[in-house]
């Protein structure tokens, strides 16, 4: 058995896994208890300081992305297609997922399997900025719920608040809009079009 001696880079170093995207691995940036937002820094693949949180709300779930996933040109158009809208783009960074569990995490810079059941189709800035929702691997509670109609409507609307909000100034305009919240087989649909987009740009 052979080891690697340096540490991959969550984004392309870490496989996404095999039974995708009906298990994946996420890599876990934040967690509820973190007063500042970290996220990859995409050159080195080291978790940085992004912002403090600027208000009182917080991540109310285990907030990652996916391995070897890009949202681009084929998140882009799934988006365009079920919303209508003509001028959409990728965001131009991996996807986004929260996994959902009954038990503690304390720290991010983890990675942890997770099985998708659904997702927002989020709008920010004209960008797709889709987040998956999921639930962590063998978890006696959450791991119970096979779709997103399992979910209880409170536990959504937390979410939903949290990404309605989290970059939201007084006295301005909302730039980021929730146009569907979506089940286990769309969000399949959205973690392979992220695939096809990574293969596209990063596996040429």
């Amino acid at each position: 058995m052979t080891t690697n001696i340096f540490k991959l880079h969550p984004w392309h170093g870490v496989d996404l896994g095999n039974e995708a995207p009906e298990l994946v691995t996420a890599f876990i940036e934040i967690i509820p208890s973190d007063t500042v937002k970290y996220e990859i820094d995409k050159q080195s693949g080291y978790l940085k300081v992004d912002r403090p949180q600027k208000f009182s709300n917080i991540v109310p779930a285990l907030y990652g992305f996916l391995p070897q996933t890009y949202c681009a040109e084929d998140v882009a158009k799934l988006n365009m297609q079920s919303t209508g809208r003509t001028d959409i783009k990728g965001d131009g960074d991996p996807l986004d997922i929260l996994v959902l569990t009954e038990r503690e995490i304390t720290h991010g810079d983890i990675l942890v399997k997770a099985y998708p059941i659904g997702g927002f189709r989020l709008i920010d800035n004209n960008e797709a900025d889709d987040k998956i929702i999921a639930v962590l691997k063998n978890d006696d509670v959450y791991g119970l719920w096979k779709d997103i109609q399992d979910v209880p409507v409170t536990i959504i609307n937390r979410l939903k608040h949290y990404f309605l909000t989290y970059k939201q100034m007084p006295h301005k305009d909302p730039s980021c809009f929730i146009d569907e919240v979506y089940g286990k087989s769309t969000a399949y649909e959205v973690i392979n079009a992220s695939i096809n987009d990574y293969h596209h740009h990063y596996r040429r």
